[in-house]
């Protein structure tokens, strides 16, 4: 029981990364109909410049708010320089332009930082467990799963009350009806870059300073995708439940299919179960199932 009790808490906190991570994917899939293949990327570049802040002797809170910071700007360069040119153009076609800047990150992010593993040092987080009952928790999944589930508060509360965060509510639901009521839709695509590129940024910060942060971590943007499509790919709230229902099953398989199947079935099986979940619901809980009336 403790074994599971402990699987489900630290499931609950790493999906609460996920979700924040799940964000960038559902937003800008909602205001252009596309599938960003560089989150991965886009994170592992947030994680980077947050660490490059903190070894400068920067507290970790600046230095997470300059990644930020950081984050928003490239975003909406990326955005700009990269697809703007893009409206109007075939999906496949920006799709495959994003495949394109998921290299190009990555090859920017090794040719800056390298590909060795580096550490926040000093660590942000103490090392002493936090007991919960009988459940033993580290402080970084501890203050991680806070840090998460306060962002995505906040981005919720700029979807549903900011007039920025309704416009781009309304392009995603109806570009021709947004268009013609005075909203751009040229500022709304780039909000969601940018957007999606400071959610990324915070999660792999949170996951570097859990695991360490190497070119590897550019995987989560992938191990992400199974939490998308189980909320929806149109669906915030969606994004949130899928993001921590993926990092439970992680955990549980980790920690029960381990010893039967070593070498990583805990990250195979996230994919196991998108793919069997696709067969039974093929628009995610949450997604739009659009009907077509001839």
């Amino acid at each position: 029981m403790e074994l599971f009790l402990m699987a489900i808490t630290t499931g609950i906190m790493v999906g609460s990364i996920y979700a924040l991570v799940a964000l960038g994917w559902v937003l800008i899939y909602k205001c252009s109909g596309v599938l960003n293949l560089a989150m991965g990327e886009m994170t592992l570049i947030g994680a980077y410049v947050s660490l490059s802040f903190y070894s400068m002797g920067i507290p970790f809170l600046p230095a997470l708010f300059l990644s930020l910071i950081i984050g928003l700007i490239l975003g909406i360069l990326t955005e700009r320089i990269f697809l703007d040119k893009l409206i109007g153009e075939p999906v496949l076609t920006v799709i495959m332009v994003t495949v394109g800047l998921s290299f190009f990150f990555k090859g920017m992010v090794e040719l800056i930082w390298g590909t060795d593993t580096r550490v926040f040092t000093p660590p942000v987080f103490s090392i002493e467990p936090v007991y919960i009952g009988p459940v033993i928790v580290g402080q970084a999944y501890l203050w991680s799963f806070v840090a998460a589930i306060i962002l995505l508060i906040i981005f919720v509360c700029f979807f549903k009350y900011t007039r920025w965060g309704l416009a781009m509510q309304a392009t995603a639901d109806d570009e021709m009806a947004a268009l013609s009521i005075g909203v751009s839709a040229r500022f709304v695509y780039a909000a969601a870059w940018a957007i999606a590129f400071m959610a990324a940024g915070v999660g792999g910060t949170l996951l570097g300073n859990i695991n360490g942060l190497n070119i590897s971590v550019g995987y989560l943007g992938l191990l992400v995708l199974p939490a998308v499509v189980l909320g929806g790919l149109n669906s915030v709230p969606g994004a949130i439940v899928g993001g921590i229902a993926i990092g439970i099953l992680q955990n549980l398989a980790g920690a029960y299919l381990d010893k039967y199947f070593p070498g990583g079935i805990k990250e195979i099986a996230p994919f196991v179960f998108m793919v069997v979940f696709l067969l039974f619901k093929p628009h995610g809980l949450w997604g739009w199932e659009r009907i077509e009336r001839v």
